[in-house]
């Protein structure tokens, strides 16, 4: 298989041996460094951040993007607040007025049922742990543009 030219591989429909398919794995590395225009779409490297921009660069980005994030959740998070504390408020003065009636024994029952609901769960979704690694491994590849954003956030949350 060695011996044939890519583009032999490229072009040739494999047909199906069994009822089971069967697909060649083309190493996507060896294929950029062999055809020149790959390289001119998608860049000489497609690594990390490290790789690509100097340290001050990735800082200055990191800093950016999280002084926006930090900014827009600030003011997500006042609106949210407002929206949130206006709610109970009007509840409160329309129980107060005689508008809505609690049932104060079905609440409580209700609280005790989701209590123990929790206590029965303890372990996160797969889907939540799955979400953590990925989010830990790019914070890894990408420290110097990571702790950039975490300090822009910061900035941003303070403004």
């Amino acid at each position: 298989m060695a011996d044939r030219k890519e583009d032999d591989i490229l072009s040739e429909k494999d047909e199906p041996e069994s009822e089971d398919e069967t697909y060649e794995v083309v190493d996507l590395t060896e294929y950029a460094r062999r055809h020149q225009w790959w390289s001119m779409v998608f860049g000489n490297n497609s690594g990390p951040l490290a790789e690509k921009y100097s340290v001050t660069t990735q800082i200055a980005m990191g800093g950016v993007t999280g002084w926006c994030a930090g900014y827009l959740f600030q003011r997500v998070g006042k609106i949210a607040a407002t929206a949130i504390g206006g709610g109970f408020l009007l509840l409160q003065i329309a129980n107060h007025s005689g508008y809505v009636q609690v049932d104060w024994k079905k609440v409580e029952k209700d609280v005790n049922k989701a209590k123990k609901h929790l206590k029965r769960t303890k372990q996160a979704a797969p889907e939540i742990n799955s979400f953590f690694e990925e989010a830990t491994e790019f914070v890894k590849k990408n420290i110097v543009l990571s702790s950039g954003f975490v300090g822009g956030f910061l900035l941003g949350l303070a403004s």
